[in-house]
Formats: C-alpha cells, sequence, structure tokens
C-alpha cells in the first residue's frame, strides 16, 4: 500500500488486494474510487453491484460500503474532505461546488455503480486521475490548488453523467403535464434560486395553474409542495453544516432565508436545537468516535 499525505484534506490510497476489503466505519471523507484491474463486487448501502477493470465510484461519508473480491483487484483511492477547497475559494465559488456535490449524493434516482455513463468522460476522468497522481508526488508549487481544481472537475463531469443518465424525460404521447418525478427533479436542482422555488415559477414551468400544482403535488406526495421544499432546504442545511466549516449566515444566505434568525427560527421549530448547537453536536459526536478509535 501506497499513502501519500497532503495537510490532512487529500489523500491517495493505491492497493492492490486478493483477499476482500472490509467495512470502513467512522470515516468524515469523501472517495473517489478507481478500478485500476480485477473484478468483483461493491456492497454499498443496500445495494449490490459489481465491478471491472475501468469502473469509477463515488462513496459519501455517511455511506456503509465493502468490496468482494473475484480477482487480484487494484484500487486506487482519492479521499478528501470539503476543506480540500476551503483555503482557495471564495465563498460563491465553494456554494458552486457545494452544489455540485449535493446534487450528486441526494439524487434520489442514483443508483451506486459505476457513476461514467458516458466514454468520453470515462476517458477524460481517468486522464485528470493520472495526472492528478503525478502532481500528487511531485508536490511542487501550486500542486495543492492544482489538486483542487482537479478534483472538482472530476465532480463536475460526474454530475453530468448523473443528470444526463437520470433526468425524466417526457414522452409526446403522455399528457402535457409533468410526471412527480419531473417536479421533484425541478426542486432539488432548483433549491438555491429562491425565485425559481416560488410556485408560481414552478406552476408555469409545468404548465399549470398553482392551485392545480398545489393540488397534484399533495395527492401524489401525500405532502404540501411548500413544507416539502423547506424540508429538503433544511435538508441541504443539516448536510452544509455537518460537512462543510460555512457559517450559520453564510448557509442561510446560500439557501434562499433572509437571514440567519430566519434560518436559526425554522431550523429549531423543526429539529427542536439551534444550528449552532446541532453542529456542535455534531463535532463533539465525532471527536468522540476518533477518540474511542485511539483506545
Amino acid at each position: 500500500m501506497k499513502r501519500f499525505n497532503l495537510q490532512d484534506v487529500f489523500l491517495i490510497n493505491q492497493v492492490t488486494r486478493s483477499e476482500s476489503i472490509p467495512e470502513m466505519e467512522g470515516r468524515n471523507y469523501f472517495e473517489i474510487i478507481f478500478i485500476e484491474k480485477g473484478k468483483g463486487k461493491h456492497f454499498i448501502n443496500e445495494f449490490i453491484v459489481h465491478y471491472e477493470k475501468g469502473d469509477i465510484f463515488l462513496v459519501a461519508p455517511e455511506d456503509k460500503h465493502h468490496f468482494i473480491i473475484e480477482e487480484e483487484t487494484i484500487f486506487c483511492y482519492f479521499q478528501f474532505t470539503e476543506l480540500l477547497f476551503s483555503s482557495k475559494m471564495n465563498l460563491p465559488d465553494r456554494s458552486y461546488w457545494m452544489q455540485r456535490i449535493e446534487h450528486i449524493i441526494n439524487h434520489p434516482n442514483l443508483m451506486p455503480g459505476d457513476v461514467m455513463h458516458s466514454s468520453y468522460d470515462r476517458n477524460l476522468i481517468w486522464h485528470i486521475h493520472e495526472v492528478i497522481i503525478a502532481e500528487y508526488n511531485a508536490a511542487k508549487e501550486f500542486h495543492k490548488h492544482n489538486i483542487s481544481n482537479m478534483v472538482s472537475t472530476i465532480l463536475s463531469i460526474i454530475a453530468r453523467n448523473i443528470a444526463r443518465e437520470f433526468t425524466p424525460s417526457v414522452k409526446k404521447s403522455e399528457d402535457k403535464h409533468a410526471t412527480i418525478d419531473q417536479i421533484l427533479s425541478h426542486i432539488r436542482k432548483h433549491t438555491y434560486d429562491t425565485n425559481l422555488m416560488k410556485i408560481s415559477a414552478i406552476a408555469n414551468k409545468f404548465h399549470m395553474t398553482n392551485s392545480a400544482l398545489s393540488a397534484y403535488f399533495k395527492k401524489h406526495t401525500g405532502d404540501s409542495l411548500h413544507h416539502y421544499i423547506l424540508m429538503y432546504k433544511l435538508h441541504m442545511v443539516k448536510y452544509r453544516l455537518k460537512n462543510t466549516d460555512f457559517t450559520v449566515s453564510e448557509i442561510a444566505y446560500q439557501m434562499g432565508f433572509t437571514d440567519e434568525s430566519h434560518l436559526t427560527r425554522i431550523f429549531k421549530k423543526y429539529n427542536q436545537v439551534t444550528p449552532k448547537k446541532y453542529k456542535l453536536q455534531d463535532l463533539t459526536e465525532q471527536e468522540t468516535k476518533d477518540l474511542n478509535k485511539k483506545r
């Protein structure tokens, strides 16, 4: 095993294994996993997928996964946290990066298999993978800056493959109104745009009246459109509190709340704690896990 460190925010692990890899617990980082050789099965959450040479997997901190190896396999892991991007990016750029990673992780139609569906994009990512390893090993001036840019590029390419593969399409023979999947997809895609999240804007997008859209959404989800959007936004808020160093004020701005006090009031109403206390509780739990590991 070769292990290289980059200020605790980016790590490359190149591993050759002929025996199964057990599940890792307590991870607080993302993994992009490249299969350089071999084949077997990847168990991720409740799914089982086959892997082979050339496959690429993206694993989030919350995912539970392990590999069953059928033929000797060479893995290359890119392991990183959001802090890889924090030193070089201003707020708008980091917010854009978070939107990309959140779209990938929270897309409900995403199957946890090989994330590439375009041969062009697959070849492009493998090329970037080689450049990152070279830059990482050389450790020349600005190498961290270059690596963070290239990892961000890989995530953007993965995001567009997911969007291309799983965005619902409308058949001409179907009713002119959108399916509920299309409405949900629209909400997830535009969560950060307050204007596009207005009921009137969504109704106009899908050629419905406000009342017709609200009734249609309620019928097919059992939830009101306004409540669903709010709950989805709060889900994103929790994600950012746990996985980034954004302040509550910054998150409030990013997610379209009036200000920090507005977000705090809404967050506490549904979670019984303030955003700051929620983040502190999560940090305390993580520190406890880390301490137990050292014992």
